[in-house]
């Protein structure tokens, strides 16, 4: 059964050589480090943890490439992103404003027990911000691909020929990190997903792509939006689950209240938390066959909020 194992950042901790050794796959692995962007032809560091065995797909600079020749793909992906963009910033201000009023009501005496009724509904009004977003999204896909030019392009056509060529002939996928929009918008140019019998590694951004529903996080940020923001879908290999890389620097985990508000906005996902050294081996679909079951040992955000370890007693 092929494996999807989620990993902890590499930049301190590195466990991607000896994952994908266990994985005893013959031949040439392939992989993808388009979050590094303009970075992306600097991999020979991780080609050399893939034992010198790794094929770059190359999708940055495959997408650059599209971009520069093609006016009429360059057009329809420049007016995408700034519907998008646009979107994301009435999302951010009635996101923000709804999570602070979370806040405000929790911390407002109740004499009469009103208060845990009002939490409730004030989260469930952060999730119905996040599902008018998503819907919103996914209605701009769907009028963006009706008249998008992508079938149309020879161009694409032959980068995506080259691209499913390298993919057919490895028994392993790994997916870097990196800018999460970016590794995103070139898998979805050239419709990279795995095949059903691949092992995929990934990391950071790249774990996050593979999941069904991609979130942005940080709770240091000193300005602007500082709520946890639904970015995107992804490409749904593992669903039911929802990574949070970088956990322990990016996320106040002893804010118990901050905490609880996260976990609640998304009770039908297993949050898990990837931060070095983490190694989290599931199935093609999660285990159980597309259920959101996690490993023995993988550390998460429980339903309360707490950090907790699958497993332990």
């Amino acid at each position: 059964m092929p494996e999807t194992i989620l990993l902890g950042p590499q930049r301190f901790t590195t466990t991607v050589q000896p994952v994908v050794r266990s994985l005893d796959v013959p031949g040439r692995v392939a992989f993808t480090n388009a979050g590094w962007e303009e970075r992306e032809a600097d991999d020979g560091e991780l080609n050399g943890l893939l034992d010198e065995r790794g094929v770059n797909l190359r999708l940055h600079h495959r997408m650059i490439d599209v971009l520069t020749k093609d006016d009429r793909v360059a057009a329809a992906a420049l007016a995408f992103r700034d519907r998008q963009d646009e979107l994301r910033t009435f999302y951010g201000i009635r996101l923000q404003s709804a999570v602070d009023a979370v806040h405000a009501v929790a911390h407002r005496t109740s004499l009469h027990g009103v208060g845990p009724v009002a939490v409730d509904a004030a989260i469930e009004a952060v999730r119905e911000v996040d599902r008018w977003y998503e819907a919103e999204l996914a209605e701009l896909y769907a009028s963006t691909f009706a008249r998008s030019p992508r079938e149309e392009s020879g161009l694409i056509g032959w980068h995506r020929g080259e691209i499913n060529a390298v993919l057919d002939e490895c028994a392993a996928l790994v997916v870097a990190g990196g800018n999460v929009r970016t590794l995103l918008r070139t898998l979805r140019l050239f419709d990279v997903a795995p095949r059903p019998g691949q092992h995929v590694v990934a990391w950071s951004a790249g774990a996050m792509v593979l999941t069904d529903r991609v979130v942005l996080f940080h709770d240091h940020t000193p300005h602007g939006v500082t709520a946890a923001e639904v970015h995107d879908a992804g490409l749904g290999r593992v669903p039911g689950v929802l990574v949070l890389p970088h956990a322990r620097r990016r996320l106040r985990l002893e804010d118990h209240e901050r905490m609880t508000v996260l976990a609640r906005r998304f009770p039908e996902h297993r949050l898990v938390l990837l931060d070095d050294g983490a190694v989290v081996r599931l199935g093609s679909e999660g285990d159980g066959g597309g259920s959101a079951a996690l490993p023995k040992g993988t550390r998460y955000l429980d339903a309360t909020g707490r950090v907790a370890v699958e497993g332990a007693a």
